[in-house]
């Protein structure tokens, strides 16, 4: 049995980040270790442990089975003593460096991120905000462990036990370069269809449903390009006799830039509540407390 006091808090940190980013490289960066001083800490470990923890492979270090076992519970018992030892931290927004983890998609970044920094730019200078995508399937774990502070989106796979707050709703239209025949007259669903259009999957985010209603409208399109994600079909729209539906944030951020029509949708889609969350441990954490508020405020309900 491996009694507490014979274990160096220092070691479980790193076997925490080497579990999650398995890269030797990685890991000494985070930490402003050299990798010869990971690798060390990594052999204490196995000798702690009497396990191998991590194989080297192609791909970097694959965790043991061992290491699988233990990794929820060390993770959970650093995450308690992070917040006994904060409980008492207040943040102060004029003087923090802090850096928040905020998950949102490429939408979101353009739509909420100029507001955000001009905010942060009057009210809290030394204030930074890191963004990512959810790519993994580990976004209810990183929001729980506190790897990231809050996620933004349209993700349905939040909505059962973490706290959430709505934003805004997301309204879909048709975009369509100017003078496009479609952009005079009634805009029937007729004359939607008869077009030519971009389909993006969004598979990542629950804008996926937008083209599962429209599958359902019975609608016969013609498409010719489909689309990963949102970003880049204003830019093809607007130099092709294609048309995309696209969240309206988006349409309107673009169609000046552009030279782009926008119209009201001829199907009737179900508006997106885009949705503010964040796991319950953070829930009195004031910094975390301080953001959702300032991001609540920055963002018009509509």
């Amino acid at each position: 049995m491996i009694e507490l006091q014979d274990v160096d808090l220092n070691l479980l940190v790193i076997f925490q980040l080497m579990y999650k980013e398995r890269k030797t490289g990685v890991v000494a960066e985070q930490l402003n270790l050299s990798q010869p001083a990971v690798s060390h800490a990594i052999g204490r470990l196995r000798r702690l442990f009497n396990d191998e923890l991590f194989e080297r492979t192609a791909r970097g270090m694959r965790p043991t089975p061992f290491s699988d076992n233990i990794y929820y519970s060390i993770s959970q018992g650093l995450s308690t003593l992070h917040d006994g030892i904060n409980f008492q931290d207040k943040f102060d927004p004029n003087d923090s460096s802090r850096m928040f983890k905020v998950v949102m998609t490429d939408l979101g970044e353009m739509y909420i991120l100029p507001r955000l920094l001009d905010y942060l730019a009057k009210h809290a200078p030394t204030v930074s905000i890191s963004t990512v995508r959810e790519a993994d399937g580990s976004l209810r774990d990183d929001l729980e462990s506190g790897n990231m502070d809050l996620a933004l989106g349209l993700i349905p796979q939040l909505e059962a036990g973490f706290y959430q707050r709505r934003l805004f709703e997301q309204r879909y239209v048709c975009l369509m370069r100017k003078g496009h025949p479609l952009s005079k007259g009634e805009f029937s669903l007729e004359r939607f269809a008869e077009a030519e259009h971009i389909v993006i999957e969004a598979k990542d985010t629950g804008h996926v449903g937008v083209e599962k209603c429209l599958k359902k409208s019975g609608i016969a399109r013609v498409i010719r390009l489909q689309l990963p994600n949102f970003m880049s079909a204003p830019y093809i729209v607007a130099q092709t006799d294609l048309i995309a539906t696209v969240p309206e944030t988006l349409a309107m951020t673009t169609k000046d830039s552009l030279g782009l029509e926008v119209r009201e949708h001829p199907v009737e889609i179900p508006p997106a509540q885009i949705n503010l969350f964040w796991h319950k441990r953070y829930h009195q954490d004031s910094g975390n407390m301080w953001l959702r508020n300032v991001l609540y405020d920055i963002i018009p309900s509509n």
